[in-house]
């Protein structure tokens, strides 16, 4: 009897396949060699911040950061110091950029500044279409944080009104206050245990500049995969 050569190279990838589960995984960062005793979860925690860029303690030191980091990252940001400035800000934007259309959600931020656009709105709270989505020149939303660390916004599907307002406008308008600014990444995941322990949403994502891709002869693009602008404005 003739052996089957397509069961053979089966039997061989799944023999792979068992050995490489056979073998444990590595310790976050210790790929580049083994440690000269066993990691726990919490040694390894501890050095996070080793890893990361440094913070400040102070407000002005992380809000500086978390402006420059932005900028680097080719978002907008501003500093505003009450809601009619955020008002008065978005207004501004709008006009200069032709808005017609306006995709938002209900928070405490985005309620009194969407209405006072005077535009019509797509509300994503008891769900739409997708090609009125689609159709909005801006998403505005909420947030769960700002990380200075990284110029990040930290956004959940819970947070955000759902899984597509921060993705499908080409303009994504996020809205926060000052007391969402956290230092770093490990305060950010620490947040969302917090916040979040008895339900994780469904989507959790740290928005770090507006879309890009450089995958064609690494040629920065923006608004490959999502937004091509993103302006967060703080009060």
């Amino acid at each position: 009897m003739v052996a089957n050569p397509k069961m053979n190279e089966r039997e061989n990838i799944l023999g792979r396949i068992r050995e490489a589960l056979s073998l444990p995984a590595p310790i976050p960062g210790a790929h580049h060699g083994e440690p000269s005793h066993p990691v726990s979860e919490c040694d390894a925690a501890a050095h996070i911040p080793e890893w990361l860029p440094r913070v400040g303690v102070t407000f002005e030191e992380q809000i500086a950061l978390f402006r420059t980091n932005a900028t680097e990252l080719k978002a907008d940001f501003l500093l505003l110091d009450s809601q009619e400035e955020l008002v008065a800000k978005l207004r501004e934007i709008a006009a200069a950029e032709g808005w017609k259309k306006v995709a938002t959600h209900s928070h405490e931020l985005t309620d009194d500044a969407c209405a006072a656009l005077g535009l019509p709105m797509v509300r994503t709270d008891n769900g739409y279409e997708a090609r009125d989505m689609e159709s909005c020149d801006v998403g505005i939303s909420a947030c769960d944080a700002l990380i200075a660390q990284t110029g990040s916004v930290l956004v959940t599907s819970q947070s955000a009104g759902g899984r597509a307002l921060s993705v499908l406008p080409p303009h994504h308008v996020v809205l926060a206050r000052r007391e969402q600014l956290i230092a770093d990444l490990p305060s950010a995941f620490a947040l969302l245990k917090t916040k979040y322990a008895s339900g994780y949403p469904s989507l959790i994502s740290f928005i770090t500049g507006p879309s890009r891709t450089g995958d064609i002869e690494r040629i920065l693009v923006l608004g490959a995969h999502g937004p091509k602008k993103l302006t967060i404005l703080c009060v």
